[in-house]
C-alpha cells in the first residue's frame, strides 16, 4: 500500500499532512500525484469525495516558489461552497511552511466585494488563485488579476462547470495563460460535450478513470442512523450514554455547531471537552493535554481542530452529520478500530441529507442501517429499497425528495409550508440557471453573427 512518504515531498507538506493525519493516499492520489509532479497535464475522472482536492493541491505546493511574487497556479471550481472548501484545504497545507514563506492564497468568488479585491490586487498579487470562473475572469479582464503568469490551471468539477454554463469563462481563463500550461481537469463524469474543450488545451494528457474505493478497517462497525423526527442534540446524547465508551469523539462540521452541541451535552451532565478553531491557543493546548491524559470521556471537535487527537482506545465515533469535505469521512471513522481493536462509528443524518449519504456510499463506504428506539439501536431498512414515486410530473432533486418523503405524522406545525417553500426555492434556482444559459447562448450566437 502506497504512503505519502513514497513521493519525496518537501518537508513543509509532510508537516501539514501529519497535522491532519493523512498518511495513506486514496486511489486517485496514488495514481495521479506522481504524474502531476512530472509536469504532465491530466484528466482525472473520479467521484466527489475521492480525494481529488489534495491530488492537485499537493503537487501545486510541491513546486510552489516562495520567492516568486506572482500568480503561479489557478484553481477554478463552479460553486462558492466548493471554492471555500478548496481554500480551507490549501490554507491548511500552507501552515507547514515557515511564516515568511507561506503562500499568499487568494479566494475570489461571486457575491464578494469586487472593488475591494481590485484595490488589494493593485499592491499585491496572490501566488495561488482559487475561485469561481466568473469572478476570476472578471478580475483578469479588468486588469487586476495577473493570471497570465500562472504555469498550472486546475479545472475542478468540470462536468458541473459545463452544466452551469461556466465553460466559456474557463475557456477565457485558459486562453490568457502560457502555451506550455499544465492543465489538470477533474470531473465525476466526462461528457461528450466537454471533449472539444479538452482537445483545445490538452495535448496528449494522461487520462485516468479512477474506480472509487475507500477502505474502512474490518474492526470498525459502521452504522447509519436517521434522526426520524428526533432533535440531533437528543440523539447524540442518547447514543453517547446508551453504552460506556472508553473514549468517544463527536465530529461536527462547524465550530458554531461544536459550541452548540457541547453546551447541550454539558447541560445534561456530561463532562465534555470542546476542540475547534474558536478556542484560544493556550486553552486549546491545555484541553488537548487533558484529553491525552484521559481526563475526558467525551470530546466534541471539528475536523481540522481535532488533528492532535490520536488516542489508543477510542471506541466510539459519532458523526453529527456528513462532513462537508467528504474525504474526511474515512479519516473521522479511522480514529477508532486501530491496532486490531474494535470500534464503532455512527453517522447521524437528516432526511434532507440523502444525497450526501449516497455520495459517501459512492466512495465505497458501506453502512449498516440502524434505527434508534427506546434506548437501543435496532436493525433498520435499506434506504434504497423504496422506489421513488411522485404524483407530480416535476422531477425533484434528491434533497427535495428527502424533504417530501419525511414522515408526515407528528410533525411540527408549518412543516408542509417549509416543504413548499423549499421546492419553490429549488425551482427558482433552476430557472435562473436556465435563463443564464439562454442569455449566454444568445450572446454567443450574436457574436458569431457579427464576426461573419
Amino acid at each position: 500500500m502506497a504512503k505519502f512518504t513514497d513521493y519525496n515531498l518537501r518537508p513543509e507538506i509532510y508537516t501539514a499532512l501529519d497535522e491532519i493525519r493523512f498518511t495513506t493516499p486514496t486511489k486517485v492520489q496514488e495514481r495521479l500525484i506522481p504524474v502531476v509532479m512530472q509536469g504532465r497535464s491530466v484528466v482525472g475522472q473520479s467521484q466527489t469525495g475521492s480525494g481529488k482536492t489534495h491530488t492537485f493541491l499537493i503537487p501545486i505546493f510541491q513546486k510552489f516558489d516562495p520567492t516568486a511574487q506572482k500568480v503561479q497556479s489557478v484553481i477554478t471550481t463552479p460553486s462558492r461552497e466548493l471554492a471555500q472548501q478548496i481554500y480551507a484545504a490549501a490554507k491548511q497545507l500552507g501552515t507547514g511552511f515557515p511564516a515568511d514563506q507561506q503562500p499568499r492564497i487568494g479566494l475570489y468568488v461571486g457575491g464578494t466585494d469586487k472593488v475591494r479585491q481590485m484595490h488589494q490586487l493593485e499592491s499585491t498579487q496572490p501566488q495561488i488563485v482559487i475561485g469561481t470562473p466568473g469572478r476570476i475572469k472578471d478580475l483578469y479582464t479588468a486588469g487586476g488579476l495577473d493570471i497570465h503568469t500562472a504555469s498550472a490551471l486546475v479545472v475542478d468539477e468540470a462536468d458541473m462547470t459545463m452544466d452551469l454554463g461556466f465553460l466559456p469563462e474557463v475557456d477565457a481563463i485558459a486562453g490568457a495563460m502560457p502555451e506550455d500550461l499544465q492543465m489538470l481537469v477533474f470531473s465525476a463524469t466526462i461528457p461528450q460535450k466537454l471533449q472539444p474543450f479538452l482537445k483545445k488545451y490538452l495535448t496528449n494528457p494522461v487520462v485516468e478513470e479512477i474506480p472509487t474505493e475507500t477502505v474502512i478497517a474490518p474492526t470498525i462497525t459502521n452504522l447509519l442512523v436517521g434522526t426520524k423526527g428526533m432533535k440531533k442534540d437528543d440523539l447524540v446524547y442518547e447514543l453517547l450514554t446508551m453504552g460506556n465508551p472508553y473514549m468517544a469523539l463527536v465530529f461536527t462540521n462547524t465550530k458554531e455547531r461544536a459550541r452548540e452541541l457541547t453546551k447541550s451535552l454539558r447541560n445534561r451532565g456530561l463532562k465534555v471537552a470542546e476542540i475547534h478553531g474558536g478556542i484560544q491557543p493556550r486553552e486549546r493546548k491545555r484541553t488537548m493535554q487533558q484529553i491525552q491524559h484521559l481526563d475526558y470521556q467525551y470530546v466534541v471537535a471539528t475536523d481540522l481542530a481535532a488533528r492532535g487527537i490520536d488516542i489508543p482506545g477510542v471506541s466510539l465515533i459519532i458523526n453529527d452529520g456528513i462532513p462537508t469535505e467528504l474525504e474526511f469521512f474515512v479519516h473521522r471513522v479511522g480514529r477508532t478500530g486501530r491496532n486490531g481493536m474494535e470500534g464503532t462509528a455512527i453517522t447521524i443524518y437528516n432526511p434532507d441529507e440523502e444525497e450526501r449519504v449516497q455520495a459517501v456510499e459512492n466512495m465505497g463506504v458501506t453502512f449498516e442501517p440502524m434505527t434508534y428506539s427506546h434506548g437501543e439501536l435496532k436493525p433498520g431498512y435499506d434506504r434504497r429499497r423504496r422506489k421513488q414515486r411522485s404524483k407530480s410530473t416535476v422531477k425533484l432533486d434528491p434533497t427535495m425528495i428527502g424533504l417530501v418523503k419525511k414522515k408526515k405524522k407528528n410533525v411540527k406545525p408549518g412543516y408542509k409550508r417549509q416543504i413548499k417553500s423549499a421546492i419553490a426555492r429549488d425551482a427558482k434556482y433552476k430557472k435562473r440557471v436556465e435563463e443564464r444559459q439562454s442569455l449566454r447562448a444568445a450572446r454567443k450566437a450574436k457574436k458569431k453573427a457579427n464576426d461573419k
